[in-house]
């Protein structure tokens, strides 16, 4: 039946059951896409979606989740935003993001983020967050051609995780490196990209995966923008505290990082504990107190106190290359801790986890020597292989922007102009020689 034929109620609206209708006896995905997106106005279409037929019974018990994708899409979506509407059980649900068809949801981008908002909020309204991990997990992994396309269910799904605390739950999408976007796949914004690396950030955090946190919320922080949003400061801050437990010290972000970002953070009580660090641990832990307030409101006390724990390694590292002998007693003042067992402790995990290379005698007198990197061959064949993979990705990338008509056109419109298109130190040798795509 066409969308022109569908029988109407007394208030010259399509009703739920002419809904119903039209999703089971379709056969153009399209079509029906359409017909559900126009079938009423929009202020009371998901209304008589969210609605129950005058039988009483629930669409959602008659409508098979892979067949009628589409409809079964647009009355869950609708359901789960509804005040007034019954909320779907947990099991209709999950069975929908574990069977749904990802080529009928693709048709309707802004209904599968109105479903993963509307699992959010009745996991939220039932006082029970997590329970909505496995569905977003579902619908997220299930939805995208890959992984590696930017959704808006990435950002979804991450501060679900880091609300619940559920980190691990997120390290399978982290470990995908976002290198496509597709406006017509996913109904994105620019925020999007900053909550998912900053709660990717804050995930990876949590778990003291620093170097990875490092490059989410380098991701974010350096996001082009003509005023950085508010998130970015954040991002900014976090970026640096976990520098300094990974280093020991900050690094410039990269250079097309707005300015006033820099200038926020160096005047800021984050910049004079920057400037100060690696100092002696009870003076970090006085500044630290005076500003707690501050780091507390911001949610960054806990990697304070972890950065704060860490001053002492850095300090001892700095030991390491000025002596070759010194006593416990000696660390422990250029440190700021008097207590000789909890340097020995210390320097002890320093040497365990091979920060350093030293021993202790029996006198207490600690000798440094240089530090030999040791390397198995399941290192270094991880190391080739995501390598290996890694320039396969960015050869990917070159060749789909090589190819694509807008990157053409410009190319053809600025091929005489001085200092336009890639430099040549952009790219490794083997891939600025690729040839131009043919297809």
């Amino acid at each position: 039946m066409s969308a022109a034929g569908a029988s109407q109620n007394t208030s010259g609206l399509a009703s739920l059951d002419d809904v119903l209708n039209q999703i089971t006896t379709s056969s153009n995905a399209t079509s029906l896409n359409h017909y559900l997106k126009s079938f009423a106005p929009k202020e009371s279409r998901d209304t008589i979606l969210a609605s129950i037929p005058p039988n009483g019974q629930d669409p959602l018990t008659v409508l098979d989740p892979s067949r009628n994708t589409l409809g079964f899409l647009y009355i869950l979506s609708a359901r789960l935003n509804s005040t007034s509407a019954p909320t779907p059980t947990l099991a209709v649900i999950e069975n929908f993001c574990s069977q749904f068809d990802p080529t009928q949801a693709r048709l309707a981008p802004d209904r599968v983020t109105f479903l993963a908002k509307g699992i959010v909020r009745a996991s939220e309204s039932s006082n029970n967050t997590k329970y909505a991990l496995t569905s977003l997990y579902n619908l997220l992994t299930r939805y995208p051609p890959q992984l590696s396309y930017l959704t808006t269910l990435h950002a979804i799904f991450l501060k679900t995780c880091v609300a619940t605390r559920h980190y691990t739950a997120a390290l399978p999408i982290l470990a995908v490196p976002i290198t496509d976007v597709d406006i017509s796949l996913s109904d994105l914004h620019y925020n999007d990209n900053l909550v998912y690396h900053y709660a990717g950030g804050v995930a990876l955090g949590a778990l003291k995966r620093w170097r990875e946190a490092e490059e989410f919320f380098e991701i974010c922080v350096s996001a082009p923008a003509q005023v950085p949003a508010a998130i970015q400061y954040d991002a900014y801050k976090k970026l640096a505290l976990v520098q300094l437990i990974q280093y020991g010290e900050t690094f410039a972000p990269p250079k097309y990082t707005h300015p006033s970002l820099l200038r926020l953070l160096k005047s800021s009580p984050y910049g004079v504990f920057i400037k100060q660090y690696p100092t002696q641990v009870t003076t970090l832990r006085t500044y630290a107190a005076k500003e707690q307030e501050l780091f507390v409101q911001d949610a960054n006390w806990g990697l304070i106190n972890q950065a704060i724990d860490r001053a002492a390694v850095w300090l001892i590292k700095k030991l390491t290359a000025t002596y070759l002998t010194l006593g416990l007693a000696d660390i422990g003042r250029e440190v700021g801790i008097e207590n000789d067992e909890e340097i020995r402790e210390i320097i002890l995990s320093m040497i365990d986890s091979g920060e350093i290379n030293a021993t202790i005698s029996a006198d207490n007198t600690v000798t440094f020597s240089d530090v030999v990197p040791q390397f198995s061959k399941d290192d270094l064949d991880r190391i080739l292989v995501q390598a290996q993979e890694h320039n396969r990705a960015l050869l990917k990338v070159e060749r789909e922007i090589n190819a694509s008509r807008e990157y053409l056109i410009k190319a053809m419109k600025h091929k005489d102009d001085a200092g336009w298109g890639m430099e040549e130190d952009v790219f490794p040798t083997a891939m600025s020689g690729t040839p131009w795509a043919d297809e």
